[in-house]
């Protein structure tokens, strides 16, 4: 199942997310992958 999230960033926090690669090509995907692998260097998933 999906489910659709709205977050608000600041624009400094959008334009670093913005200059990482290798993340995605849209906000969205760069976010959700930034979020997993966080998760994942923490042990909280696979």
């Amino acid at each position: 199942m999906t489910k659709r999230i709205q977050v608000n960033l600041d624009e400094d926090l959008i334009e670093i997310i913005r200059k990482m690669k290798g993340f995605g090509k849209k906000d969205a995907e760069r976010l959700k992958n930034i979020i997993v692998a966080y998760l994942s260097e923490k042990g909280k998933i696979g």
